[in-house]
C-alpha cells in the first residue's frame, strides 16, 4: 500500500516562524543556565495598564466568561468604531463593518482564507512580518514580494508595485508602521499603492498594529482614508503593542460589510469568538486615558536613541534609523556573512539572540531585526556583545 503523507501539501509548504524559532532556542539556552540576552521577540516589556487589567477583572468578577457575539461585545465594536473616527478618520459602522479578532494575526489569515482561490496572487512589500508570506502560502496563494531598500530608505522604486501586478492578482498586504525594518509609509507612498488597487480592482489589507509607535513627529496615515480605498480597504489592528496586551490575544478587523461578511463567517466556524472579558479590558484601553501608553512611547525614543550612539562606529555594521516600531533592522552586509552566520554567531558566542533578516523576505538578506523592547541597561550590554562579535567576524580590534 502507498504511504500517504500525514501533514496536507498546504502546511508542507509554510515554514516555521523565525521568530518563534529564534525566541525557543533563546529560551532552551538560558534555561541551561547559559546568559543569554533575547530580541528577536515583537513583545513590549511593559506591564498592561492597571485600569484595562482591572476592567477584565471586574468582568471575569461578575461572571462575564462566556461565549459573545462572533463579531465581538457590541460596546467594544462601537469604542473601536469612536477610536478610528477620531484617530483615523474612518467611517464605519460597528453593526456590520468590525470583527473583533482572538488576535490580529487571525485577522491575515481569515482575510487570505476568503480572498485568495488556488493560485491568486497577492502581493506584499518586503522585508515583511514573517507570517504574511506563510498565510498567503496556507491559504493556498502565490505570495509575490515586492523588493524594497534600505539604501532608497525602503520607499517603493516608482511603478514596481503596479510592475508585479498581473490577471491573478486579487490582494496587497501592506504593514504600516513596518515590521521589521521600522518605515513608516507617508500619504504619498500610500497614494501610490491606492492608485494600483484602483486601476486593478485589488482588495488591501493594512496592518496598523504599531500605529501608536512614531518617532520625530511623524503622524500615521490610513490608507482607507484615501479616495476610492474604503470600499476595498481592510484596516487591521489591535491591542498588543500599543497596550502591551500580547498575551490577551485581541486584536480587530474593519471594513465594508461586503468584505466583514465572509471573515465573520469564518470565525464563526473556527475561533466562535474572542475572549469575552478580555473585550472588557480592550473596552477600557480605548476609553480609558493614554498616560501608559505615552510613557512607552517615550521609553522607546530614549532606546532608539541610545541604541544609535552605542551602535556607532561598530565594524561591519550600519543602522538604518527607524521611523517607527520598536525594532532596528542593522545592516550587517560589511561583515561579509550572512544574516544566519551574524545571527547564529552572535547567540552561540557572545548569548544575544536576534532575528536574521532572510526571514522577512530575500530582500532581507544581509541584516538582522533587532527589537529594543528590553531594558536600557540590557541595551547597553547588547550594544556592547553586537560590536564584540562583530569584530571577532571581521578580525577588528577593539
Amino acid at each position: 500500500m502507498m504511504e500517504k503523507h500525514l501533514i496536507s501539501a498546504r502546511l508542507r509548504a509554510v515554514k516555521p516562524s523565525a521568530t518563534v524559532a529564534l525566541s525557543d532556542r533563546a529560551r532552551t539556552l538560558a534555561a541551561s543556565g547559559r546568559d543569554i540576552i533575547s530580541l528577536s521577540a515583537g513583545e513590549p516589556d511593559f506591564d498592561t495598564p492597571a485600569h484595562v487589567i482591572r476592567a477584565a477583572s471586574d468582568a471575569m468578577a461578575s461572571g462575564f466568561t462566556h461565549y459573545t457575539n462572533a463579531a465581538g461585545i457590541p460596546e467594544l465594536r462601537e469604542a473601536i468604531a469612536e477610536k478610528l473616527a477620531r484617530e483615523n478618520g474612518l467611517r464605519v459602522d460597528p453593526g456590520r463593518e468590525v470583527l473583533v479578532l482572538p488576535g490580529a494575526k487571525q485577522g491575515v489569515a481569515y482575510a487570505c482564507l476568503a480572498f485568495l482561490d488556488d493560485g491568486d496572487e497577492c502581493l506584499c512589500p518586503e522585508p515583511s512580518w514573517v507570517s504574511f508570506r506563510e498565510l498567503v502560502t496556507l491559504a493556498g496563494g502565490r505570495y509575490i514580494p515586492v523588493a524594497t531598500r534600505a539604501e532608497n530608505d525602503f520607499r517603493l522604486a516608482s511603478g514596481e508595485l503596479e510592475r508585479h501586478v498581473t490577471s491573478k492578482s486579487r490582494m496587497i498586504i501592506l504593514n504600516s508602521p513596518t515590521n521589521p525594518t521600522g518605515k513608516v509609509w507617508s500619504a504619498e507612498e500610500l497614494e501610490e499603492v491606492a492608485r494600483v488597487a484602483r486601476k486593478h480592482d485589488l482588495i488591501v489589507l493594512v496592518d496598523e498594529i504599531y500605529e501608536k509607535i512614531l518617532y520625530d513627529g511623524r503622524k500615521h496615515v490610513s490608507l482607507a482614508g484615501l479616495p476610492g480605498m474604503a470600499e476595498r480597504c481592510l484596516t487591521l489592528n489591535g491591542f498588543s503593542k500599543a497596550f502591551a496586551m500580547t498575551g490577551w490575544r485581541l486584536g480587530y478587523l474593519a471594513g465594508p460589510a461586503r468584505l466583514i461578511e465572509p471573515l465573520l463567517m469564518l470565525q464563526q466556524h473556527t475561533a466562535t469568538c474572542a475572549v469575552s472579558f478580555a473585550q472588557k479590558g480592550a473596552v477600557a484601553a480605548l476609553r480609558g486615558d493614554s498616560r501608559a501608553q505615552d510613557a512607552m512611547v517615550e521609553a522607546f525614543v530614549r532606546r532608539r536613541a541610545l541604541l544609535m550612539d552605542k551602535l556607532s562606529g561598530v565594524p561591519g555594521l550600519s543602522v538604518w534609523k527607524p521611523e517607527g516600531t520598536f525594532y532596528m533592522f542593522l545592516d550587517v552586509r560589511g561583515s561579509g556573512r550572512s544574516s544566519l552566520e551574524v545571527s547564529e554567531h552572535l547567540l552561540e558566542n557572545e548569548g544575544l539572540a536576534m532575528t536574521p533578516g532572510d526571514a522577512f523576505g530575500e530582500c532581507g538578506q544581509g541584516f538582522i531585526r533587532l527589537s529594543f523592547a528590553a531594558s536600557e541597561k540590557t541595551l547597553i550590554e547588547a550594544a556592547r556583545r553586537i560590536d564584540s562579535g562583530l569584530r571577532k567576524l571581521t578580525g577588528t580590534r577593539g
